[in-house]
């Protein structure tokens, strides 16, 4: 029988299963504040079997979103409705868990839908940004930020711990900080984000330096006992993927000695030429190479919503934890359905008493398959 419908525990915490369901914006926030939207689609994912249900990318400051739609927790009253989803993760059976981040030059951005390139400063929506350096990302996304000062960087990893301190008080149990994607942090270690010249930027150390103080700071307000994790983009798929990845696996050995305690690995998205080879699966073995050479346990979110590929990542080793997105969006019931279609004896485990009734009675389509 697969590992996967295993429980995996990280200091108090200890998930049901190996299934995680990993930050996904919804774009739904009035001014940070979560809405009527929110509460149930977490909880419907949390209900529908995942070991573990992450909260989107929850901005530490105003600027700091990635659109006007974006949620915050930088300030108390935020601290409420972030409370509701939390309660209602757990008590569906899944870990509340909730992502922090600062979007930094790829702040003040359209949603997807609405056209998913940046809001002009002086429209509604539309804020100046920031960033080590200042260096547009280009594309869609061409406002140039403002290089950060000294007071600026104090300033966020300020914030970073402000929000760190608010989301404990919201009940969440799995804290992740936002260190990829080429948002704010992923861009003070970035080569193509990052040209400066004091002790935050040049060599790989000075450039990591920005990740480790934040990593430091929230470490001394996060409680010990609950799992402290990181979001990092370990390579940028630009033809120098080898440098970076011993560059970025040296940096992940720091962030292990300063206390971080499980590792999402991901991409840079720094440069708008990466050439990204995507197929199932493809960041398994990048995982797995983090894991080994740092010792840390692992996840990967890219390319793994085929039952083949999850249950071999978890067989052979090459991660501690799935992190299926699509999948769970497409249906919430994944874990379910694929435990079913992996034969796993009493694989109505995994739901809600009322749900694994309804659904071992009208089991719907009779494929065998389960929704990518």
């Amino acid at each position: 029988m697969t590992a996967l419908f295993t429980p995996f525990t990280l200091k108090d915490v200890t998930l049901r299963n190996r299934i995680g369901v990993p930050p996904m914006c919804q774009y739904s926030a009035r001014d940070g504040y979560v809405t009527e939207w929110h509460q149930p689609h977490y909880v419907g994912l949390a209900r529908g079997g995942a070991g573990l249900v992450i909260v989107e990318a929850t901005g530490v400051s105003p600027d700091g979103r990635i659109t006007p739609g974006c949620t915050g927790l930088w300030e108390d009253g935020q601290i409420e409705g972030m409370a509701a989803i939390a309660h209602g993760i757990k008590a569906a059976g899944a870990v509340p868990g909730i992502q922090l981040g600062h979007a930094g030059r790829k702040a003040s951005a359209n949603k997807p839908w609405e056209g998913d390139d940046h809001i002009p400063t002086g429209e509604p929506g539309g804020w100046d940004t920031i960033s080590p350096s200042a260096i547009a990302f280009g594309g869609g996304l061409p406002k140039v930020p403002r290089e950060m000062t000294i007071a600026d960087i104090e300033r966020v990893k300020a914030d970073f711990v402000s929000a760190a301190v608010r989301a404990r008080q919201a009940g969440f149990e799995w804290l992740e900080l936002h260190f990829a994607h080429g948002y704010l942090a992923q861009s003070f270690f970035s080569v193509h984000a990052n040209q400066r010249t004091d002790q935050y930027g040049g060599s790989a150390e000075n450039r990591g330096r920005f990740l480790i103080e934040t990593l430091r700071a929230v470490r001394k307000v996060w409680p010990e006992n609950l799992p402290l994790t990181a979001r990092f983009g370990v390579l940028e798929f630009d033809g120098r993927d080898e440098e970076t990845m011993v560059e970025a696996i040296e940096l992940v050995r720091k962030f292990k000695a300063e206390g971080l305690d499980f590792l999402n690995v991901s991409m840079g998205f720094s440069t708008i030429d990466a050439k990204v080879p995507w197929s199932n699966g493809f960041m398994a073995p990048i995982a797995a190479r983090v894991r080994t050479e740092t010792g840390l346990p692992v996840a990967t979110a890219w390319g793994m919503d085929k039952p083949e590929h999850a249950t071999v990542a978890i067989d052979q080793g090459s991660m501690d934890v799935v992190m299926v997105a699509r999948g769970h969006l497409a249906d919430p019931h994944y874990p379910f359905r694929l435990a079913r279609n992996l034969g796993i004896p009493k694989s109505s485990s995994v739901l809600p008493d009322q749900y694994a009734y309804w659904l071992a009675r009208y089991p719907g389509p009779q494929n065998g398959e389960v929704v990518d």
